[in-house]
């Protein structure tokens, strides 16, 4: 197995490391702008604002650089005039001194706009959408018993390139009474999650990542750290799983993807402006217990292919992507396999937790309720001999690729 596999299967397989490790080295950070097709929109008064993961602007102003006009918004139903056509949208709102906010995803989209998200400036880009063969992506379907379940794979970090969806993705999640994720990492930042990672992820001992690794394996960390313009020991404190997150989450982020936009958080944001309830089928506890109970062999390992691949993981993040965007089934199967040559990581990463994913959609198909889930998890839970499509079949389910 290629070494660089390994150190980015957190791309595609966990998703609540990437979005929150080493939490304390965060920096307070701005609030968001907004430019339509490249150009400033100024607000005189209120500003956009972050609010739970959601950019939120004022609605009015808003609308009138999009030339659309607001006639009313009464109990988050908002009624808007675009092209003179009556346009009713259902979306959360928050009154903020006086000022009606609302969703900037769900007024963009309305008015024909691409929404998307450029982190380094923290600006949110509404994009005159043009026409083109938009990403395959993965998604299966199941249905019992009056109930249909869509399985589609994420790539946990993305870019602009991977947006829009196509429309059977979309059309699918427009359905959908519920949304399934591993967990909602748009929660992933309170107090008590931070200070979880904080209670695993650190040494309690009074000990350092230098009295756990080789001499020439802290060297190698000092030496990436130095070379990021960060303290050679800035990660002294932590374990070496999350060293190993924070060095790869550094590298994706140079190489142009962010959390922000991947397909997990992109479903979570629409699900949380239209108001669809959000289950998670695991927890961020689960996901970092796993990681912490690595062998303290296998947490070097790991941390060693990161380290050795560094210069390279850019390209090798671009060929994952490039996978996903092709939809390529047969190179999902060949990176999920690949796991298997180390039994406590694939058994921990893959086995045990498709296991847990399979039995809660099990039920969701067992319900009586009729109703329509779109599960998004990594893409890698999907396939092989461990993979979710296969238990699932294995409980007698018709699986079909869509």
């Amino acid at each position: 197995m290629k070494n660089w596999k390994r150190s980015l299967l957190s791309l595609m397989i966990s998703v609540g490391l990437l979005a929150t490790a080493a939490p304390a080295m965060a920096a307070p950070q701005q609030q968001p702008a907004l430019k339509v097709n490249n150009q400033n929109v100024e607000f005189a008064m209120s500003a956009p604002i972050v609010d739970q993961g959601t950019t939120m602007v004022p609605l009015r102003s808003t609308l009138q650089s999009l030339n659309v006009k607001l006639k009313n918004v009464q109990n988050g139903t908002i009624h808007v005039v675009i092209d003179g056509k009556e346009i009713t949208l259902k979306s959360k709102t928050k009154l903020i001194n006086g000022v009606t906010y609302a969703p900037i995803r769900t007024v963009g989209e309305a008015a024909g706009y691409e929404v998307r998200w450029d982190q380094k400036s923290r600006t949110v880009l509404l994009v005159s959408k043009v026409t083109g063969e938009a990403a395959r992506g993965f998604m299966w379907e199941v249905e019992n018993n009056g109930n249909t379940v869509y399985l589609v794979g994420s790539m946990h970090i993305a870019d602009d390139s991977f947006y829009p969806l196509r429309s059977e993705i979309e059309d699918a999640f427009v359905e959908a009474d519920y949304l399934g994720v591993e967990i909602d990492i748009s929660k992933a930042a309170n107090e008590e999650q931070q200070k979880l990672i904080m209670n695993m992820g650190m040494y309690q001992d009074g000990t350092t990542l230098k009295d756990h690794v080789s001499k020439e394996t802290y060297a190698k960390v000092e030496g990436i750290l130095k070379r990021n313009g960060m303290e050679s020991n800035a990660l002294d404190a932590f374990k070496p799983w999350v060293v190993e997150t924070t060095i790869s989450s550094l590298k994706s982020a140079t190489a142009g993807y962010e959390v922000a936009a991947g397909i997990d958080l992109y479903f979570i944001q629409k699900a949380v402006e239209r108001k669809v309830p959000v289950l998670e089928l695991e927890s961020y506890e689960s996901q970092l217990g796993m990681f912490d109970g690595f062998s303290d062999k296998l947490q070097e390992k790991n941390l060693n292919a990161t380290l050795d691949n560094f210069d390279t993981l850019d390209d090798n993040i671009n060929q994952m992507a490039d996978m996903w965007k092709s939809g390529d089934d047969q190179q999902l199967l060949e990176l999920t396999n690949s796991i298997g040559s180390d039994p406590e990581y694939n058994k921990a990463m893959l086995v045990d937790r498709n296991i847990g994913m399979a039995d809660k959609i099990d039920g969701y198909l067992k319900s009586d309720k009729k109703d329509e889930y779109f599960i998004v998890v990594g893409a890698a839970h999907y396939l092989g001999k461990d993979g979710v499509i296969q238990l699932l079949r294995d409980k007698g389910y018709t699986v079909v690729r869509k």
